[in-house]
């Protein structure tokens, strides 16, 4: 596993051992990020990564231009790989890394972010809970990556969410999504 693009293109990052990570392989982050870059996502953008794993699609967004990330990890073993890389790949100075559970943090959190990077553990997804403690800490424009096996967000769902772009990459699908505006106001 690499970075793929940015200030720290080619730097290896290591990952956490055990069958509970599951990182975004190189592939999938290159088509994703490349998206988002296009679409002027990621250059100076606050991020959470909320179920960092070894930190990559934060690390990803850093390389790549982002202001900012807040990296969440449940695991001490795993938030000890998040600092590694970070340190490996020079880009520690803007990140925080935070210890506990992602819906914690995101419910309690003051903080705003301009991009999230969604890919929980797949067995434990609570997707309606975790999109639902999300919309709060959108800024204006904020677009939410969610990496699933399933499309998590349908365009047809009439719901609070947008489909902004979606792509399957053999097991894995990537949607781009944001939140509609509230009708009289808000985000």
């Amino acid at each position: 596993m690499r970075v793929v693009a940015g200030s720290a293109r080619g730097r290896r990052l290591s990952a956490p051992g055990g069958s509970s990570t599951r990182p975004t392989t190189d592939r999938v982050r290159e088509a994703t990020f490349n998206a988002l870059a296009s679409s002027g996502a990621v250059d100076g953008a606050r991020v959470v990564d909320p179920f960092a794993g070894s930190g990559a699609l934060g690390i990803e967004a850093l390389s790549r231009g982002a202001a900012h990330c807040t990296f969440v990890e449940r695991e001490r073993a795993g938030r000890a790989v998040v600092e590694a890389n970070l340190a490996a790949t020079g880009l520690g100075d803007r990140a925080e890394v935070v210890g506990g559970d992602a819906l914690v943090h995101l419910a309690h959190t003051q903080a705003t972010f301009d991009l999230v990077l969604l890919d929980p553990p797949r067995a434990a997804a609570d997707w309606p809970t975790l999109l639902a403690v999300l919309v709060p800490r959108l800024a204006p424009d904020a677009v939410v990556v969610v990496e699933s096996d399933h499309p998590i967000v349908h365009p047809t769902d009439g719901g609070p969410w947008s489909v902004m772009r979606e792509k399957r990459y053999g097991g894995t699908v990537v949607q781009m999504i944001c939140a509609r505006p509230i009708p009289g106001g808000g985000s």
